[in-house]
């Protein structure tokens, strides 16, 4: 499986590649969720999507508000990649791509821009069975922020790397995930905040601009969540 973070301001997505999804890791800082559900909500909380169905539910500029623009599909490239001070990540594995997402069966994606500004937020959506979804992230995210610098040299560009474990929101689904992340190219930086939810069989990833991120996490959620 590969997590890959886009620098959306410098055009550059680093790609780590992770192991399947059978991890002996940590669990995220989250506690179960303590909703009560009829039967019907649980089935339908497991049930698995399609990527057609999950491509409904993403966020798309009504939604979003005035001043976005969804950025056309970038086609996949690949590039050697190489994580220098950090064995976490090395012992994951590298390799890099461009526009890449998370190798689950069932996925959706959609990146904006805002304003005239270089400022981006991406969603994910992803559908598999909640372990296998939990395990995966676990293992991506505890890899990640392991470290708390490191180097990714990627097509011969050295990028330097910071990453910053956030304390996620426990109030929105099963599982949460948040990292910021710092990106350092020929002396121009850039942060990048990433919040992972798991409600179900259900994944969201939403990525970008930390203050675009934290705008549009819970309309994100409550879409990709809906039942009807």
């Amino acid at each position: 499986m590969r997590v890959r973070v886009a620098t959306t301001a410098l055009g550059i997505t680093i790609a780590l590649l992770a192991v399947p999804a059978c991890s002996t890791g940590t669990k995220p800082d989250a506690a179960p969720s303590a909703r009560a559900e009829k039967p019907a909500d649980a089935a339908q909380r497991t049930a698995l999507l399609s990527s057609a169905a999950l491509e409904t539910r993403l966020l798309d500029e009504s939604d979003l508000g005035s001043g976005y623009l969804r950025k056309p599909e970038q086609p996949t490239q690949h590039d050697d990649v190489t994580v220098v001070g950090c064995p976490a990540l090395n012992e994951l594995g590298g390799d890099a791509a461009t526009g890449g997402t998370l190798a689950f069966p069932h996925k959706a994606k959609a990146t904006f821009t805002h304003g005239s500004s270089s400022s981006e937020v991406s969603e994910e959506l992803y559908s598999d069975s909640a372990k296998k979804l939990s395990d995966g992230m676990s293992r991506i995210f505890d890899a990640m922020t392991g470290c708390p610098s490191y180097q990714v040299v990627a097509g011969g560009t050295p990028i330097d790397m910071g990453s910053q474990k956030l304390t996620p929101r426990h109030d929105l689904g099963d599982e949460q995930w948040s990292q910021l992340l710092t990106f350092s190219v020929g002396g121009r930086s850039t942060v990048m905040k990433q919040t992972a939810i798991r409600d179900g069989s259900l994944l969201l990833i939403v990525s970008g601009s930390p203050a675009l991120v934290d705008r549009h996490l819970d309309k994100a959620l409550a879409k990709a969540t809906a039942t009807s």
